[in-house]
This record gives structure tokens, C-alpha cells and sequence, in this order.
């Protein structure tokens, strides 16, 4: 197991509170990126960006326009996600990661070597 496990156990398996992190930090944080379709989003933008809103519909076909106008909002209003748009016709938008949402990095690759080792069902 990676040295997270340390971070957020101790030996017995009893969950502790991290130094200098409250339960309050963490909910703000996991409150910042639930929704279904924030995770995905700044994935795709850790992939290669800036992206083009159209780029981001096509990287997520199951997400509707609404959807993802919602949640770039409010990654943007959280200071995850930097909107720029560039005063042309037509319009160009593209958007990336602050150095807020790029430090989401680490916790991102966590996140897809836990799933490349998880088995469904498992």
C-alpha cells in the first residue's frame, strides 16, 4: 500500500485526523469537488490545456452543455478552473487549470492507480 495510508490511519486501522488538516478542511476541499462531472473535467484539463469548451464536450460525450457551463462555473468561482476569453467574433473561450486545481495532481493519479487496480466487485 502507498504512504498514504499513513496519513490518514494509524497501525490498528482507526482513522485519525492528519496534522494541521481538520474534518472541516476535508469537507470543504471534497465539498469544492463533488459533482459528477468536476473530477473528469479537471482530468481532462490536467491532460492537455487549455482546452476549448467544444474540446471539453467532446472529451465527456455524457455530459449535457448545461451541465458542463454548471460545473466550470463553479470550478472557476472556487478558484480551481481560470477562464480566458478572447475578444474576438466568434467568441473563443478556453479554459485551465490554477496552480490551485494543477495541485490536484498528486491526488489524481492516486485516484487512477486506485482504479486501475481495483477489480469491479472486488
Amino acid at each position: 500500500m502507498g504512504s498514504t495510508d499513513k496519513k490518514v490511519s494509524t497501525d490498528d486501522g482507526a482513522a485519525r485526523e492528519r496534522p494541521g488538516c481538520s474534518i472541516s478542511q476535508v469537507e470543504r476541499a471534497l465539498g469544492i469537488l463533488e459533482g459528477r462531472w468536476k473530477l473528469l473535467i479537471i482530468h481532462h484539463l490536467l491532460v492537455r490545456q487549455p482546452r476549448r469548451f467544444s474540446e471539453l464536450e467532446r472529451a465527456i460525450p455524457r455530459v449535457t452543455q448545461k451541465m458542463l457551463i454548471q460545473q466550470l462555473r463553479a470550478l472557476e468561482a472556487d478558484g480551481v478552473v481560470r477562464r480566458i476569453v478572447f475578444p474576438e467574433v466568434p467568441p473563443h473561450v478556453e479554459y485551465e487549470l490554477t496552480p490551485t486545481g494543477t495541485a490536484l495532481t498528486p491526488a489524481l493519479n492516486a485516484l487512477h492507480d486506485w482504479a486501475a487496480d481495483t477489480r469491479p466487485g472486488a
